[in-house]
Order: structure tokens, then C-alpha cells, then sequence
């Protein structure tokens, strides 16, 4: 009888980690063909070929920080400068790693494709967040939360913007604040393009 309980809980506990790992875990999208990592960790090991900065944003530039692009514009910026330096110098890579930072990374990965696309996202303020990708399990939105103007890159005219993680960070935080207000409690935030993100709640 002991022994039941005991292989009960185990398959509880194991039942219950993989739900954890499904609910982190998340296919990554193709930005002008390559495979995009955003503020996510490739699950298949790699090695970096070079860093990629980002320079100042045109569009906030022209128009004294009044218009800052969104996060899936400067993560298509980081993949054209990749593609741009890869040529360069001739240096293949597999995909763009972009950490939330101002920088990220060309890397190439080591051995077969077992997990291709497949990333584990980080946690914000105790919610996964999905930064151009899909989670792997079904969810139903619960609240949308759409951006505002980036206070840095106003006040600095448009030399200043925001990095990836700021813009992130903001939209969880509007998107608590919403799910709050409405007493609807939700387990991530999924972020695909524009300036726009949604609050989740996996089935």
C-alpha cells in the first residue's frame, strides 16, 4: 500500500514538471528566414560567431522620441545587422539570440536539430513571458494590453530609447495591472508584434 502511494506521488510530481516545462517552453519565430530567439534560451547548445549592436532608431530620431518602434521592430533590426555583418565577414550563423538588452548574438548550434525552434522563456515579475514566440500549451486571453509612448525616449529626442526588456517589462506590468483590476488571474504575457501584448491563462 506504502509502495502505491509512494509511486503515486512520484507520477503526481512528474505529471505536475511537466506541466511546468510545457508551460515555459516555446516555439520560436523566423524573422527573414532565421530563427529568432528573443528573450528566450535556445534549448539546443551553441556557440556564439559574433555580437550585434543596435544603433539609435530612425523613427524616433525624425521625430524627437514622439515614435519609438516597437519590440518586433528592433528585434528585425538586430536580425538585419546580423545578416548585414554575417556577409561582411563571412561568417554563417544559425540564429540571432537577442537577451532584452541592446545587444545580441549571431550563434551557430552544435550538433543535430533534435530541438530546433524550441526555446525555455524567462519570468518578469512572476509570469513567463513570450517575446515572439509561441507557448507549446493552449491558452485563452484573458486581458489585451496595447503601448504608449516610451518616457526615455521623449525626454532624450529620440538619442535614448527604450531596450527590448524595458519595453517588455512595461507591458507586463500594464498587463498586471489590467488582469488586477478585472480580478482574473493569468499565468504569462504573450507578446507577438506592434505594440501590443496580451495576459494568458493556460488551459
Amino acid at each position: 500500500m506504502k509502495l502505491k502511494l509512494i509511486m503515486a506521488g512520484v507520477f503526481c510530481t512528474l505529471a505536475g514538471f511537466s506541466t511546468v516545462l510545457a508551460q515555459s517552453n516555446a516555439r520560436v519565430e523566423k524573422i527573414q528566414g532565421i530563427e529568432t530567439y528573443v528573450m528566450c534560451e535556445p534549448l539546443r547548445a551553441y556557440e556564439t560567431v559574433f555580437e550585434i549592436s543596435s544603433g539609435a532608431k530612425a523613427a524616433s530620431l525624425f521625430t524627437g522620441g514622439v515614435v519609438n518602434e516597437g519590440v518586433s521592430d528592433k528585434a528585425s533590426q538586430f536580425v538585419r545587422r546580423a545578416s548585414k555583418q554575417g556577409k561582411n565577414d563571412n561568417k554563417e550563423f544559425d540564429a540571432v539570440v537577442i537577451s532584452g538588452s541592446k545587444t545580441a548574438i549571431a550563434v551557430k548550434f552544435k550538433g543535430d536539430g533534435g530541438e530546433k525552434g524550441m526555446a525555455k522563456v524567462r519570468k518578469i515579475d512572476g509570469l513567463a513571458v513570450y517575446v515572439m514566440n509561441e507557448p507549446l500549451k493552449d491558452y485563452e486571453t484573458v486581458v489585451d494590453a496595447s503601448g504608449g509612448l516610451k518616457a526615455k525616449s521623449y525626454f532624450t529626442g529620440g538619442i535614448v530609447n527604450n531596450s527590448i526588456e524595458e519595453d517588455i517589462e512595461q507591458f507586463v506590468r500594464r498587463v498586471k495591472k489590467e488582469a488586477d483590476e478585472i480580478k482574473k488571474p493569468i499565468d504569462a504575457v504573450v507578446y507577438s508584434s506592434g505594440k501590443r501584448a496580451i495576459g494568458v491563462k493556460f488551459k
